[in-house]
């Protein structure tokens, strides 16, 4: 495994990393505490050293936190957790990122993850309007300086959301979409946050399993897990879903992407290995629902770097058949 710096943070995190979305089990199955139990002690004996979390992960909120906490507790690796909060609010508004409710989101957190101070918090894809809320980011100061967090970053939706976010100067971090179905952040999110160090986190790294190329049109997906409710944005934004690409064209992308790898069996390393291939990226966090996914995954830290034919590639496919979806939304 090899390590990269998390921005002003410091912290030197394993570059493929574990997001717990799915921990528990599948999308669609019930949280399995055992399962994650393994998932996260697998993971962190082959190096990884980050794991990214949410109060709302889980069948039910807090599990994935939970289970997490359970675990830390009973090693003696240095584990950095990173966890979001705001997600928990209904109605999702701006107004309700104020004190009272975030100070309890991060006590909340701080308790099931069994610790006294957040290693990351991370405000999850808040409204718009929040970026503006300078009171919002001096709250987080505040907590800093109380020690309930160590340092504080955001999870976004959009490239506008990350630019405007790392104007604040103790945004430590940011979390983005970054895959070869979503390239618009290599350009300005990415050179932005290495001029203010900045770390960014890329999340939904296989575009929802869709660029593992595992998938075929006759996949069925569990009527509770997002890839079959939420296609047309029904539940939350709709880029969450499969990066916001139509599913049977990005079937049909996935395809093409297969012909420029030697291994097009194993696409999803070549797909973790393309975002690693961006120096400004501090880690990658793609989710797990069984062992056999993390041993997988972390083997793109030890990929060859990617030719600049393969590179060259990807963006063309990307721009003949992904780009005109999805380039203008986020």
């Amino acid at each position: 495994m090899k390590y990269r710096i998390l921005g002003k943070t410091g912290f030197k995190v394993s570059e493929v990393s574990l997001g717990t979305w799915q921990v528990g089990g599948r999308w669609g199955d019930p949280f399995d505490y055992k399962n994650a139990e393994i998932i996260l002690n697998k993971a962190i004996a082959l190096g990884i050293n980050f794991i990214d979390t949410a109060d709302v992960y889980g069948e039910k909120a807090g599990q994935s936190e939970k289970s997490i906490g359970q675990v830390l507790n009973l090693t003696n690796e240095k584990v950095y957790v990173a966890t979001k909060s705001g997600r928990l609010l209904n109605p999702h508004i701006a107004e309700g990122y104020n004190e009272e409710n975030i100070r309890k989101f991060i006590d909340d957190s701080r308790k099931r993850l069994q610790v006294d101070r957040i290693d990351l918090l991370q405000l999850h894809c808040p409204p718009p309007e929040v970026y503006y809320k300078l009171e919002v980011f001096k709250l987080l100061d505040t907590l800093k300086k109380e020690g309930k967090i160590h340092h504080y970053g955001v999870s976004v939706e959009k490239v506008e959301e990350a630019l405007k976010a790392m104007e604040h100067s103790n945004v430590a971090t940011v979390q983005i979409i970054f895959n070869m179905f979503r390239l618009k952040p290599a350009k300005k999110v990415l050179k932005e946050a290495k001029k203010r160090n900045v770390g960014i986190i890329a999340r939904v790294p296989l575009a929802s399993g869709l660029l593992t190329g595992k998938f075929t049109k006759h996949t069925v997906f569990k009527k509770n897990d997002h890839r079959f409710f939420n296609r047309d944005g029904q539940a939350f934004d709709k880029g969450e879903t499969f990066s916001g690409v139509d599913y049977n064209i990005g079937l049909k992308a996935v395809e093409k992407l297969k012909d420029l790898f030697p291994d097009p069996e194993n696409l999803a390393l070549y797909a973790l290995r393309w975002i690693l291939m961006f120096d400004e990226v501090s880690c990658v966090i793609p989710g797990a629902s069984k062992v056999s996914h993390i041993e997988m995954n972390v083997k793109a830290s030890d990929l060859a770097p990617l030719t600049e034919r393969q590179m060259n590639g990807v963006e063309q496919i990307y721009n003949e058949n992904i780009r005109p979806l999805v380039h203008h939304c986020w």
